[in-house]
């Protein structure tokens, strides 16, 4: 199902934005050397239930999932890209660290994601990783507008991150959202300029490039849950809730 938005609805799309930004900003802020896995999961419920809203996670349960996740956020490490479960760990000096957030707020849904490396120690991998999803994002974020097509969105993403040298793999990446977090249509992290559907007022995408240093092949951990790169290379992850304006895409997921 493809849900376009009345005006009522892209307002709280906004709050939910808000709350979701804010949170992924407050765990970046408190995030150091040794801070727990578990921790970050513990202060991201306290902030949602706090904000009367609602996880889209604990009880998500899909198909490729051995769920339900039954935790409040994504926390991936080092070669761990997407849908990372929270786990006892303490973090290092120089771990990339992705953390992935969805909520519904007033009914509508927000999902956004931020890399960033853990304490002093910056590997200029790592570095580069984490600045080609933010490329990425943003010139999908640029293609988008009214009358443009999904390939154009996914067309823009994918030059950025085959330009920087990464692989790219098109079995996740990203959705349309509004009253749920997971919706018709896919946006693929690469595609062809001009194919796919016809962007309209009122629709709300979740852009996410993600990549993996190098490969494009993904295996799951013995949780069931955790993605991460086949060969063990690091991975980076970023992610904007957009919505379609007469007038271009507006970010919902920015902090207040």
């Amino acid at each position: 199902m493809i849900e376009i938005l009345n005006s009522a609805q892209l307002a709280q799309a906004k709050e939910s934005g808000a709350l979701v930004g804010g949170i992924l900003q407050s765990m970046k802020e408190r995030t150091e050397v040794g801070t727990n896995l578990l921790d970050i999961d513990r202060w991201t419920k306290e902030m949602i239930v706090a904000a009367g809203a609602t996880s889209c996670y604990v009880d998500y349960a899909p198909s490729f999932g051995r769920g339900p996740f039954g935790h409040y956020i994504c926390t991936g490490v080092n070669d761990a890209v997407l849908h990372g479960l929270p786990r006892d760990y303490e973090l290092a000096d120089g771990d990339l660290l992705s953390l992935d957030l969805a909520v519904v707020l007033g009914g509508v849904a927000a999902d956004s994601a931020i890399s960033f490396i853990v304490g002093e120690n910056k590997p200029a991998e790592s570095v580069a990783l984490i600045d080609a999803t933010e490329r990425a994002l943003a010139a999908g974020i640029a293609a988008a507008g009214p009358g443009a097509r999904m390939g154009d969105i996914s067309h823009a993403i994918g030059s950025v991150l085959s330009a920087a040298g990464y692989p790219i793999n098109t079995e996740f990446g990203g959705h349309g959202i509004g009253s749920t977090m997971h919706q018709d249509p896919h946006v693929s992290n690469t595609g062809r300029a001009g194919r796919g559907y016809t962007l309209r007022p009122g629709l709300m995408l979740a852009l996410e490039p993600w990549v993996m240093a190098d490969t494009a092949e993904l295996v799951t951990d013995d949780d069931g849950w955790t993605l991460r790169s086949s060969t063990g290379c690091r991975t980076a992850h970023s992610e904007h809730t957009v919505a379609i304006t007469d007038h271009g895409a507006e970010i919902m997921t920015l902090a207040k």
